[in-house]
């Protein structure tokens, strides 16, 4: 279907080439390698000020037996390293300056650094005199599933928590932050198998399991004006609007003019409490209003009788369905009233849905605002994100490389282009810190990029 324009005028496009004037440089910091399994999630804590420089990951199952998690405590300062097989095993150090890593043999109980190779950063070669002896808190886990660091300053990284998954089989897709009742930071974090786990980070424990999709989630957002409102977007074709407090779905968006394939993204708007836009494989992007059904989310603050049975309301009916795309729509956000989105044609396209006043019939008619061009993101299940303050936009690509775009400009602009040799790895998902100053990159082998801003 081609998209309905309500005001005939050709979108802005930003320019890439070498026309394009880059604003603001970013260096290469740190890099974690979690494994070879994809990290397909990566975000900071918006939702709780007090966590500002804290962020968690999210990826595939790693079945292997043999992955420990080491935490050092030694003059090195080592946030955290990683150690895989028996024989002959990479051994990576995240340390506040530098990556490093060595070779590891193992004899029985035993292991010795037997090899040494320094990272980017200062000088590491004291590690050659390290030993088994150094390392402390060996912990044996069988994956590496959602892990939550903190940014430190001089680049580093710090692991806080690591959560491991009762279900081998479950492979995480997406991670989002969320608040209970009483300000405590959770974890919410799903998946391959459609439970939705929420996790109090504060007390280490699991909070809670949201069961109701009947299939994989493909991604988890939080309301920012209340915190315990979470809406998760399945493979099963279904939005699903849940109170992580009292544990219940309170609404369920699908049916007779609900998405007609996977839901792949779907976010809240920033300041307009009823409104969600969601998007997936049918091609569409569709907006839906809570405003008919408030009564039901009043009601999940306070239910207190069993989740189960709570009586969630199906909403059939979205009241906007936009054709902005040919192809899987596979992320969307609100910029204010405006909507990001984007596929897989190489473009983020930011448009306004042109909505009837009233309870008019709507037509899908949309007016195409800009356009920013990603070369080399023609797969799907790449995902953008925003600072704090919506001022810039971070995306990666199947290549490796990540765009940061200034949102707030037309024509769009330009503000940096990054790339590094050793990252060649399709970006899955980026993450900005709450100024923009940093950018982290989750990619398809397992790594972790850190980014940040520099003075020019």
């Amino acid at each position: 279907m081609s998209v309905k324009s309500g005001l005939g005028t050709d979108p802005v496009v930003g320019l890439i080439g070498g026309g394009a004037k880059r604003r603001k440089e970013y260096k290469v910091c740190n890099r974690l390698q979690e494994g070879k399994r994809p990290v397909y999630a990566v975000c900071f804590n918006f939702i709780d000020s007090r966590f500002y420089n804290v962020f968690a990951t999210a990826g595939g199952n790693r079945k292997s037996d043999l992955w420990l998690r080491f935490v050092m405590e030694t003059v090195l300062k080592c946030a955290f390293l990683h150690w895989e097989g028996a024989d002959g095993a990479l051994l990576q150090f995240c340390g506040k300056e530098a990556l490093s890593t060595c070779i590891v043999q193992q004899v029985g109980d035993k292991r010795s650094i037997v090899d040494f190779q320094r990272g980017v950063g200062q000088d590491w070669g004291c590690v050659l005199k390290a030993n088994g002896d150094l390392m402390s808190k060996v912990q044996r886990i069988k994956a590496l599933e959602v892990t939550i660091y903190q940014l430190l300053e001089n680049n580093g990284i710090a692991v806080l928590q690591t959560y491991v998954d009762d279900d081998k089989e479950e492979a995480f897709y997406t991670v989002s932050w969320a608040c209970d009742d009483s300000n405590s930071s959770l974890l919410i974090a799903s998946g391959s198998n459609g439970v939705i786990r929420v996790i109090n980070a504060g007390k280490e424990k699991l909070y809670k399991s949201l069961v109701g999709h009947g299939d994989s989630i493909n991604e988890l957002r939080t309301q920012s004006l209340r915190p315990c409102l979470v809406v998760s977007a399945s493979k099963d074709e279904s939005v699903r609007l849940w109170n992580v407090n009292s544990g219940v779905c309170i609404l369920i968006f699908a049916g007779s003019n609900g998405h007609r394939n996977e839901v792949l993204s779907v976010d809240f708007h920033p300041s307009n409490k009823d409104l969600i836009a969601s998007c997936g494989m049918d091609n569409t992007v569709k907006i839906w209003s809570l405003k008919d059904f408030s009564t039901y989310v009043e009601q999940s603050f306070d239910w207190k009788e069993s989740a189960s049975k709570f009586p969630s309301k199906y909403v059939q009916f979205p009241i906007f369905t936009a054709n902005v795309h040919s192809n899987y729509v596979d992320c969307t956000r609100w910029l204010g009233d405006f909507i990001l989105s984007k596929s897989v044609d190489n473009e983020i396209v930011l448009w306004e849905a042109l909505m009837k006043e009233h309870g008019g019939s709507n037509d899908g008619a949309v007016d195409l605002l800009q356009k920013y061009p990603v070369p080399d993101c023609d797969i799907w299940f790449i995902k953008f994100s925003c600072d704090f303050h919506f001022n810039s936009l971070a995306i990666g690509n199947r290549e490796g490389k990540v765009y940061v775009w200034e949102l707030q400009t037309s024509p769009p602009t330009l503000l940096a282009k990054l790339s590094f040799a050793q990252c060649k790895s399709p970006v899955r998902q980026t993450a900005m810190s709450f100024d923009g100053s940093t950018i982290l990159c989750s990619c398809e082998d397992g790594s972790v990029w850190r980014w940040d801003a520099v003075s020019v």
